[in-house]
C-alpha cells in the first residue's frame, strides 16, 4: 500500500527526548544538553535523513511533569535554550533543512517574533517557520505580570470557564500570528533600492503600516527587517483532539501545517474533515494546508528490543509512559506500515517525536527513510534550497504590494 503521493517527514526535537527518563540512556548526551554542538549534531543527522524540517520545543517555564503546574522532580530535565536563538546558531550549518523554533503567543510581542523569524528567514536561505503555542500555566505568566491566569487541572478541561480560557488564548493566537504575517508584507519585495550612485537606499512608499488591532494588543508597523526571502516563512500549530473547537480554528485559521495526533485511521479521517470544515469557514479552503499526524516512536530493527527499552524507561521515570500522540514501539518497518496506513487517510506527512533522541533519530535518518524510499514513498534528494519549496507551497505575494 503506497500513499497517493511522497509523503513530508519533520522531527520533534526535545531535550534527550520525549520519554522523561531519555536523558538516563547510554545514547543520551546530558551534559550537552545546553551546547550548540548538541543541537547541531541532531539538525545534521535529521539533514542527513533529508527530513523536510525540525521543530524545536520551547516554553516560559520549567519542563514539568504535571498538567498546568510545576513540579518538584529532580530526576528528570529541566531547562532549556532558546528556541528560536538555537535555530539561528544552526542554521548556517545546514543547507537544505527547515527551522521551525517553537513561539509561546501568549507573553511575547507579535512585532519582536515576526523580526526574529524573518532574520532566521535570511541567514538560513529561506528555511525558516515558525510554531506557535499558548501558555495557561498561571506560574508562566507570573514571569510577566501582565495577567492572571487561574489554576486548573486536566480534570477541569470541560468546565465552561477553562473553555472560555482556551478559547480566548486561541483567539488570541490566530490574532498574533495574523500581526506577524503582516509585519513580514510590510516591506515590499522591492523595497530596498540600494543605489549608490543617487543615495537612495529604501523606497519609503513601498513600507506599510500594518494598522493591526486586536482584542489584546494593537500593531502599527511596518517592521524594521525586510520582507523574507519565502515571503511568508512558514506557520504550524499543535493541534489535539482533546480540544479540538479551538486549535482547529487556529491551524484553520492561521496555519501552512497542523500537526494532528489520531491515533488510527478512523480518527485520522475525522480530523482531516474537521479541520477542512473549519477551513472552508475561515474562507480558505482554496490555500494549501499539510496535516501532519504526530507520533511519539520507540524503534529498534529487534521490535522486542524497543519494547525492552520502553519499559526500562517507564521503570527509571516510576509510570508508564504516555502521549497526547500515538506512541508507536516496533521497527522501522513497522513504522512505515503505519505511517503508509495514516497517509491513506488524508495525511500528507508526519512529525515524529524520538523517545530517545540517541537511539531514535538515528534510527528514523538510517531506518525508517530508507525503507520508505524502497517503498517510493519519500525523496532521495532535497528538491528545494527553501522550505516552502520543499512543502510544495509557492512564495505568496504581498497584500501590500501596489500595481
Amino acid at each position: 500500500m503506497s500513499p497517493i503521493s511522497p509523503l513530508h517527514l519533520a522531527v520533534a526535537l526535545d531535550g534527550a527526548g520525549w520519554h522523561p527518563a531519555a536523558w538516563r540512556e547510554p545514547a543520551a548526551r546530558p551534559h550537552d544538553l545546553l551546547t550548540a554542538g548538541y543541537w547541531a549534531d541532531l539538525v545534521a543527522e535529521a539533514e542527513r535523513g533529508l527530513l523536510d524540517f525540525v521543530t524545536i520545543e520551547d516554553s516560559l517555564g520549567l519542563q514539568s511533569s504535571r498538567f498546568t503546574e510545576p513540579d518538584g522532580r529532580t530526576d528528570q530535565v529541566r531547562g532549556r535554550l532558546d528556541a528560536v536563538l538555537v535555530a539561528a546558531r544552526i542554521a548556517p550549518l545546514t543547507r537544505h533543512i527547515g527551522l521551525v523554533p517553537t513561539v509561546v503567543a501568549t507573553h511575547t510581542e507579535p512585532f519582536h517574533i515576526s523580526k526574529a523569524i524573518a532574520t532566521l528567514d535570511y541567514v538560513s536561505g529561506g528555511r525558516a517557520g515558525l510554531r506557535v503555542q499558548v501558555s495557561a500555566r498561571r506560574n508562566e505568566a507570573a514571569h510577566f505580570g501582565r495577567r492572571t491566569i487561574p489554576g486548573f487541572g486536566i480534570e477541569d478541561l470541560d468546565t465552561p470557564a477553562v473553555r472560555e480560557l482556551t478559547a480566548d488564548l486561541f483567539e488570541e493566537a490566530g490574532d498574533y500570528v495574523e500581526a506577524v504575517r503582516r509585519l513580514w508584507d510590510s516591506w515590499e519585495d522591492d523595497a530596498e533600492i540600494r543605489d549608490t550612485a543617487t543615495g537612495r537606499f529604501i523606497d519609503r512608499d513601498k513600507l506599510h503600516y500594518i494598522d493591526f488591532e486586536g482584542r489584546r494588543f494593537s500593531v502599527k508597523g511596518p517592521s524594521i527587517t525586510p520582507r523574507p526571502p519565502q515571503g511568508q516563512p512558514i506557520v504550524s500549530a499543535l493541534a489535539h483532539e482533546t480540544a479540538s473547537g479551538a486549535l482547529f480554528e487556529l491551524v484553520a485559521r492561521s496555519a501552512d501545517i497542523g500537526y494532528v495526533t489520531p491515533h488510527d485511521p478512523d480518527e485520522a479521517r475525522a480530523v482531516v474533515a474537521a479541520i477542512s470544515a473549519a477551513r472552508t469557514a475561515a474562507g480558505r479552503a482554496e490555500e494549501p494546508l499539510h496535516l501532519f499526524g504526530d507520533l511519539v516512536v520507540f524503534l529498534d530493527e529487534d521490535p522486542a528490543a524497543a519494547a525492552a527499552r520502553r519499559d526500562r524507561l517507564d521503570g527509571l521515570a516510576g509510570y508508564p509512559y504516555t502521549s497526547d500522540a500515538r506512541v508507536f514501539t516496533g521497527s522501522p518497518a513497522q513504522l512505515a506500515d503505519l505511517i503508509e496506513e495514516l497517509a491513506q487517510a488524508g495525511l500528507s506527512g508526519f512529525r515524529l517525536r524520538p523517545a530517545v533522541i540517541g537511539d531514535d533519530l538515528p534510527a528514523i535518518t538510517r531506518g525508517l527513510v530508507p525503507e520508505l524510499q524502497r517503498r517510493g514513498a519519500f525523496r532521495r534528494a532535497y528538491e528545494s534550497d527553501t522550505l516552502r519549496g520543499l512543502l510544495g507551497l509557492a512564495r505568496p505575494a504581498n497584500r501590500y504590494a501596489t500595481v
